[in-house]
């Protein structure tokens, strides 16, 4: 019984501690093209940022924040992690949208 309870901490820690990094480097993107960027143009490689554990990687694009996914996984949790944005950015003026793309990954719009 202990060890199902430690390992169920474990995963609620880790599972926290994934997203809130994910809205740490989302949050900067977002408020970077409100002070230092009008557009961060189409070269994501260079701005992208992966979480320490290799989950998620964010990209800018223009002013759009791209939100990959890196495993495996069904659309069911791209529309958890869109609600989860949805939810962080909802009384956010900065954000006009949170959708998943045609590619599958989600995008933060930011534009004006």
């Amino acid at each position: 019984m202990k060890k199902i309870v430690l390992l169920f901490t474990l995963i609620t820690i880790f599972g926290c501690s994934t997203k809130s990094e994910l809205y740490k480097e989302t949050d900067s993107f977002v408020q970077s093209l409100q002070t230092e960027y009008e557009s961060y143009g189409f070269s994501p490689e260079k701005y992208s940022k992966t979480t320490s554990d290799g989950l998620y990687t964010i990209s800018p694009i223009g002013r759009l924040v791209n939100v990959k996914i890196q495993k495996i996984v069904t659309s069911e949790e791209y529309e958890e992690l869109k609600k989860d944005l949805e939810n962080h950015y909802q009384d956010d003026s900065r954000v006009n949208s949170i959708y998943i793309c045609q590619a599958g990954t989600i995008m933060i719009d930011c534009r004006n």
